[in-house]
Order: structure tokens, then sequence, then C-alpha cells
């Protein structure tokens, strides 16, 4: 849905992109960078049922004085991890599908509900440099770092 007429193309060199006006909603421009941003995405997302227009609406007359007295809905398109929380969140996803199987169930059925995409990142410190066994030395250290 585009209940705003918010749709625009974006033309950057030979490149189209779909982007969201923010200029089309009445109130988005006295917004906070960081209400910007959902506004942004439930224009992006807005399908009449998960995110309405009043929902949009709701978020645009924003009061920063006020109680706040409507849930903003929220559908992020990637949730990014450390990897102290993203490999539980792997291992819990797993284990439900593990149980399902075991229920009898069909494990496919235990997804997110909301797509996303994880990004499980784990930094590597390297220590030593500029010696042939360098590699070897550096995964040790890995190895004992995180035992």
């Amino acid at each position: 849905m585009d209940t705003f007429a918010a749709r625009a193309t974006l033309t950057v060199g030979e490149n189209d992109y779909e982007i969201h006006r923010l200029d089309a909603v009445e109130g988005a421009e006295r917004l906070p960078f960081s209400l910007k941003v959902l506004l942004e995405n439930l224009l992006r997302n807005e399908d009449g049922v998960n995110v309405t227009a009043d929902d949009i609406r709701a978020l645009a007359a924003w009061d920063a004085s006020a109680q706040p007295s409507t849930e903003i809905q929220y559908t992020p398109a990637r949730v990014i991890l450390q990897d102290f929380t993203g490999v539980p969140a792997v291992v819990d996803l797993a284990a439900m599908r593990e149980a399902m199987v075991e229920l009898g169930g069909d494990p496919s059925r235990i997804n997110p509900l909301v797509p996303a995409e994880l990004v499980i990142d784990h930094s590597v410190v390297a220590d030593v440099f500029g010696v042939g066994d360098a590699l070897q030395r550096n995964i040790e250290l890995e190895y004992q770092r995180n035992h």
C-alpha cells in the first residue's frame, strides 16, 4: 500500500532505487531523526493490516511531552548481533526445531515471524605477524581467549 503516495524512485547514475519520501507525510519534518527512521519503516511496510495509515499518522503526530498511547510497529530488515548474542539465538532456533521433530511436528514451522538476516560477527585479532607460523600462533591465542 502507499496511502501517502510516498513511494518514489531515486536515480543515482545508472541505478534506480525505490525510496519512501518522508515529506509525503504531514508532520514528518519536525520528528527527531530516530523517529524518521521508524516513519520510513512504517511507510515501507504499510500493508493495511500490520501497518496502517493510522499507524503512520500517529507517529507523524508524535508529541514529546505526551504520555505514549500508541504502539509503533517496527519491522526490521536486518538484525545484527555480536557472536555472544547471535550464537545463542541460532542455538535456540535449532533446539526448538529439534523439539518439534521429537513431538512429531514439522520443524520448518519454527521460524522468526519477521523475516530478518542474522549476521554473527566475530572479531579476530592478529597478535603475531611477519613470521611463518603466524597463522598457527594466532589460532592458538584465539582459542585461548575464547575458551
